[in-house]
């Protein structure tokens, strides 16, 4: 038996259920004890309702763990094996796949949008019945069961904290820098939004060669980190006008590559404004289902050549990237122990819920 955090009602606080079962793994799928789990700004949408998500659902999506078991047919992990787990399955054989877009691979899409394995089913369930898993892992419990092509091995020296990470925040603010954009030495970059992925959106940037790295939050202490991990400049959004800041470091051009990490209408309109005419506004964020984008066609788009991409897990090869990024941590060049600011335990995972709205952490983990 094991504790998971429940969500039952979309907007209250999640519930701790101690007698979480979790089934034997089936072909293609491994049970997995977990060590740790990043709490995400998306598990908070998720919570909120702005992600859709059936109940009730154990939430978490990235995390950290050791293989106990593996069903038929498995042949890339085995028990023992310390690995990172991914909300973003990626078979490696469909449409997509084979276009070299696992991020969009559509096995991970039917478990995203099921909250279930790549079946459709869940395989957590308490004493009330079945439990979904949200985005099709659902970290928030002591042991879960997910597809083999949801997880990938890592160093077994690695502190799990640091490698739970590196499934979505890391991988989404890194890889939206390395592989989204394109970024060349002595860019200027802006980052709207410098929490856990915005972050890693500005290391990544910091590794691709950026010149100038313009952070930009509400929060004095979110710069502040931000610095740390790259940022040149610091624009505190609450006390100067996010584009005119922007603008006038950059000479009234704006930035070459913008990202927005918030997902919200008024800031993406922001990101775009504050991008120079043949620049790339990358959104990283998650916005609600009811963000609509108005663009002025010549002038917006066609007359600025502007590009406006979306980005999703960083566009990333979880198997190519996730190795690089252990290599580049390894090498001092990325950082990853910076990004734990609490450890927690699972029972306290609302009040990290709570110091991620306060703007309080750059990511709070919970460890089993």
């Amino acid at each position: 038996m094991s504790r998971a955090a429940v969500l039952t009602a979309l907007g209250h606080p999640l519930e701790l259920i101690d007698d979480v079962e979790a089934d034997a793994p089936r072909a293609g799928e491994v049970r997995v004890k977990m060590a740790a789990a990043g709490v995400c700004h998306s598990d908070l949408a998720m919570r909120d309702g702005t992600i859709p998500a059936p109940l009730p659902a154990v939430l978490g999506h990235e995390g950290a763990g050791v293989v106990t078991d593996v069903g038929p047919g498995v042949s890339t992990v085995a028990p023992g094996d310390l690995v990172v787990v991914s909300w973003v399955a990626q078979c490696g054989s469909c449409f997509y796949c084979q276009k070299g877009q696992p991020e969009l691979c559509l096995q991970a899409t039917v478990a995203m949008a099921t909250a279930g394995l790549l079946d459709g089913t869940a395989r957590l369930r308490s004493p009330a019945g079945p439990l979904y898993q949200a985005l099709g892992t659902g970290t928030f419990t002591e042991t879960i069961v997910v597809p083999e092509i949801a997880v990938v091995p890592v160093r077994s020296d690695i502190d799990p904290a640091v490698a739970a990470l590196l499934g979505c925040a890391v991988v989404t603010g890194v890889g939206a820098a390395l592989n989204t954009a394109t970024i060349r030495p002595g860019d200027t970059v802006a980052v709207v939004g410098c929490g856990g992925v915005g972050l890693n959106v500005v290391q990544g940037a910091r590794i691709a060669g950026a010149e100038r790295i313009v952070a930009v939050d509400v929060h004095p202490d979110k710069l502040e980190l931000a610095h740390k991990f790259g940022a040149t400049d610091g624009v505190l959004a609450r006390e100067a006008h996010p584009v005119g800041a922007v603008m006038a470091l950059t000479g009234e051009n704006g930035a070459d590559v913008t990202f927005e990490v918030i997902g919200r209408g008024p800031t993406i309109d922001q990101a775009l404004a504050m991008t120079r005419r043949g620049g790339q506004a990358i959104l990283v964020g998650i916005p609600a289902m009811d963000v609509v984008l108005t663009i002025p066609a010549m002038v917006g788009i066609v007359l600025a050549e502007k590009t406006i991409k979306g980005c999703w897990l960083g566009s990333t090869d979880l198997r190519r990237d996730i190795p690089r990024l252990v290599e580049l941590y390894q090498r001092g060049e990325l950082l990853l122990d910076e990004l734990v600011s609490r450890r927690i335990d699972l029972a306290d995972v609302n009040d990290a819920f709570d110091a991620m709205e306060g703007g309080e952490v750059a990511r709070s983990v919970v460890i089993y």
